[in-house]
């Protein structure tokens, strides 16, 4: 029996003929290839600027540097959620503050964010976890309302919307990730996307050492390098290809897993309109992830267990009390979720599932 991991990149004949074009023309990093990923990648979701750097944790520390957080400030994220989210936080000079989510979402629940909020408090971080968002509009909202800066987290997103707009263009500045498990990926990668000029300007000194401009070697800001790479670019733009196909898939992979186990009343799925959200995993919710995990194990069917809470972690203990976030991670197990999975592929891992807990 072949392995069936619980994720694969998809990549093909057209990255490898987008990186040996890159090869061949005798530059490598960040230039043409680099500004025509940015480009499809800000026509897509319709923003009016993008810019692409080394992966996703520094994508959301750079956003938060561009509208000037820094150390003494505090940026709200959710309880759960990948630790890259708070580190990045910290990776800006501020302090992360935790929040619990709501479980029909897992996102933050912008009914509950006031008891978060202080003095210091600047910013926060919604997360689309797996495609799905927090009501974007509310959170919208409350954030102007107390005017605080909003850094999307769509890392998990892309070509997600809520009420018909793309995740990651609600707030100032929308994060996005391209690492290997990836609905699209360019190896590791980020990229982050804005309307606003001010903010564009400064992500591009800030990831290219605070010079004045690309051709300088004067800078009167401390910047870093952060820059991205053309041969990554490459696989990039093949990526954005297929991007439309790869969407479609993985909301006829989530139904059809629905499809399948909606029998079981050992599982629960959360409520997911597909009109919208392209599940970047394939999620359910058991009394027993652990001994599922192990029991798929044996046929060579691969999953992954939920992140744990933030709050359980070692560098972020002891920050209160996070029920909704606990369930999830204590409850929660990611499928075989890789695009290029076949339909009968998904029938027999679905047929295991169902024997493990005595279904036909």
């Amino acid at each position: 029996m072949r392995d069936i991991r619980q994720m694969e990149p998809w990549l093909g004949k057209e990255e490898e003929d987008e990186i040996i074009k890159v090869l061949k023309s005798g530059w490598i990093t960040e230039a043409v290839e680099t500004k025509k990923l940015e480009s499809e990648i800000a026509h897509f979701v319709g923003s009016t600027y993008a810019s692409l750097v080394t992966n996703g944790t520094v994508s959301l520390a750079v956003a938060l540097m561009a509208v000037g957080i820094a150390r003494g400030d505090e940026v709200i994220v959710p309880d759960f959620t990948m630790v890259a989210t708070p580190n990045a936080v910290y990776l800006a000079g501020a302090e992360p503050v935790l929040a619990d989510i709501d479980r029909s979402t897992l996102c933050l629940d912008p009914n509950a964010l006031d008891r978060h909020l202080t003095r210091k408090t600047k910013a926060i971080i919604p997360v689309a976890l797996n495609g799905r968002a927090p009501d974007m509009r509310k959170l919208m909202l409350w954030a102007r309302r107390h005017n605080l800066f909003v850094i999307e987290d769509a890392a998990q997103a892309f070509g997600s919307t809520f009420g018909g707009k793309y995740l990651g263009t609600y707030g100032d500045i929308g994060s996005f990730s391209f690492s290997t498990p990836k609905v699209i990926t360019t190896g590791q990668g980020g990229a982050l996307v804005t309307d606003d000029k001010r903010y564009y300007e400064r992500i591009i000194r800030l990831k290219d050492f605070g010079r004045i401009n690309r051709n300088s070697q004067e800078h009167d800001e401390i910047g870093f390098n952060f820059k991205f790479t053309d041969i990554q670019a490459a696989i990039g733009v093949a990526q954005m290809g297929k991007l439309s196909v790869r969407l479609k898939r993985k909301k006829e992979m989530y139904a059809l897993y629905r499809k399948e186990l909606e029998a079981v009343g050992d599982i629960r799925f959360l409520e997911t309109d597909l009109r919208e959200v392209a599940p970047w995993f394939i999620d359910i919710f058991v009394p027993d992830p652990v001994s599922l995990k192990k029991y798929l194990q044996k046929f060579h069917i691969g999953t992954r267990e939920f992140y744990p809470a933030i709050h359980t972690t070692p560098p972020y203990k002891n920050r209160g009390a996070f029920p909704n976030s606990l369930w999830a991670a204590r409850h929660g197990l990611w499928l075989p979720s890789s695009s290029f999975l076949s339909d009968s592929d998904i029938i027999m891992i679905c047929r295991k599932i169902r024997t493990f807990y005595g279904r036909p």
